[in-house]
């Protein structure tokens, strides 16, 4: 009898969920295991739950979201071509919808720190749908018919190549998705500043002390910049996760799998999620190694560093209100002190240091992990995406949330970069090309010793006046050469 000729059982409209208490009997081909009678995971995933309990660090859902579209396009696919009836495979189908849209969640409980090819999240998956399916079909659960874990949901495949390809699926949605969209949504409000501050002057610093002058909007570009950079990272190195591992099977030969099953997945893949994924062209790089895994994870990393310079220099500029540099104001979300009344702290800026930290040290997890891609199977898998996801999202928070609560509502000091630029001393730079290198360093130093602004030292030093208000021009500085400079004070 054909897979076609297969007789339909009428299927039920039953809703997810399991009347039932105590124990209930599955088997795998090690033999027999009692696993909880509410549940719809087999006896391999109940393996892992008594072999792997360890710490409280779960697979994350995301995978097995991305699972669902692996299986549901599985299906689909040996439906089509005949491998499977019409109604079981309509069947599996719609169970990976659940398994999707988050309904069953709750039956995936596997730890991250599980068996590195990530068979036993695969086959949590397989029994899930499996049992589900049989739910639906009126059967037995734990039989295994007429829907059988590994015979038909998994199908045309291996934990080899479906792994990474739910892991691949995953990386990606939640880098398009979240990570990328929040960091462009900071990257418009250092924007934003950038324009509204474009003509405010105050005095730029170098190794921590006082330089040239330059306007705030010219620093906020430098954010700005740097962002775009970042984004542009993220972006590239995302998109080696398109290319997907499914149709390798075991070691990448294919064995098992029918001819162009993975051009086939990956193209229902593409379909399903939106996403431009396709069957990466050689198999044996794609289970062997997880290079591209390694190199989005990369990417995060890199974003990581710019987001630690751009907070940490906002929570230096905002520092005070009296002693500190305060050239900044930042929104007082919530008090800073437990026992001194009336303390503000740039508190989101200390979050995304901490985040920043935490996706730098991920990245080692995920370099070493990608490194111990010994032979034909990397078997580091479940750190390296459990490492990427978390990475991704706490980016994802937190730069909406950094955005959100302390830069759009960031203020100018006027007052205090009003005070910096008139006693400020490096703006003497402007002389050097007019009195010379040496006498314009003397002046320098003599306003410093004397606590003289500026002008006062280069009066004092033979300086006109004409001439010192002709060059030292604070807005002129921050633009040389521009003919659009306004003549006169610098606006501040």
């Amino acid at each position: 009898m054909t897979a076609a000729d297969e007789q339909a059982p009428k299927i039920l409209d039953v809703p997810i969920g399991l009347d039932a208490s105590g124990m209930r009997r599955e088997f795998d081909s090690l033999g027999t295991v009692e696993v909880p009678a509410d549940r719809y995971w087999g006896a391999q995933t109940q393996r892992s739950l008594e072999h792997f309990n360890i710490g409280n660090d779960r697979m994350p859902k995301e995978v097995y979201h991305a699972y669902g579209y692996v299986k549901k396009a599985a299906a689909v696919i040996n439906t089509r071509a005949g491998r499977l009836p019409a109604w079981k495979g309509e069947l599996i189908q719609r169970v990976c919808d659940e398994v999707i849209s988050g309904a069953l969640d709750e039956e995936f409980p596997l730890y991250v720190f599980q068996t590195g090819s990530g068979t036993q999240s695969n086959m949590n998956v397989n029994e899930v749908i499996s049992n589900r399916c049989i739910q639906l079909a009126g059967g037995t659960l734990g039989s295994q018919e007429p829907v059988h874990p590994n015979d038909h949901v998994n199908m045309g495949q291996s934990s080899n190549d479906t792994f990474p390809t739910a892991m691949h699926i995953a990386a990606y949605q939640m880098a398009t998705e979240k990570t990328i969209p929040a960091l462009r949504r900071l990257r418009d409000a250092t924007e934003r500043h950038q324009k509204r501050w474009a003509d405010v002057v105050k005095i730029g610093r170098t190794h921590l002390e006082d330089a040239v002058p330059l306007t705030v909007g010219q620093e906020w570009s430098g954010y700005t910049g740097a962002l775009d950079d970042a984004i542009a990272e993220v972006e590239h190195a995302t998109r080696g996760l398109l290319r997907l591992a499914m149709g390798g099977t075991a070691v990448g030969t294919g064995l098992n799998a029918p001819a162009g099953f993975g051009e086939e997945v990956a193209a229902e893949i593409a379909s399903m999620t939106g996403a431009p994924f396709v069957t990466a062209a050689n198999k044996f790089t794609a289970q062997g190694t997880l290079d591209a895994m390694v190199r989005a994870h990369g990417g995060l990393k890199a974003a990581a560093v710019t987001l630690f310079k751009i907070a940490n220099d906002l929570r230096w500029l905002g520092s005070g209100p009296r002693t500190g540099i305060h050239e900044l104001i930042f929104p007082s979300n919530e008090p800073g002190s437990s026992i001194m009344p009336g303390k503000v702290n740039p508190t989101q800026a200390e979050a995304m240091l901490m985040v920043a930290i935490q996706v730098i040290a991920s990245d080692v997890a995920v370099t070493m992990g990608g490194a111990e891609g010994n032979f034909e199977l990397n078997a580091f898998r479940p750190v390296l995406i459990n490492n990427y996801l978390h990475s991704a999202l706490i980016m994802a928070d937190m730069c909406d949330h950094f955005r959100r609560y302390m830069v759009e509502g960031a203020k100018l000091n006027e007052a205090k970069l009003t005070e910096n630029i008139e006693r400020s001393v490096m703006m003497v730079t402007a002389l050097a090309p007019v009195i010379g290198y040496d006498k314009a360093a003397a002046i320098s130093y003599y306003a410093i010793d004397h606590d003289l602004t500026l002008k006062q030292a280069a009066l004092a030093k033979g300086v006109s006046e004409e001439l010192f208000d002709k060059v030292v021009v604070p807005i002129a500085l921050t633009r040389p050469g521009s003919a659009d400079v306004p003549s006169g004070p610098g606006k501040a």
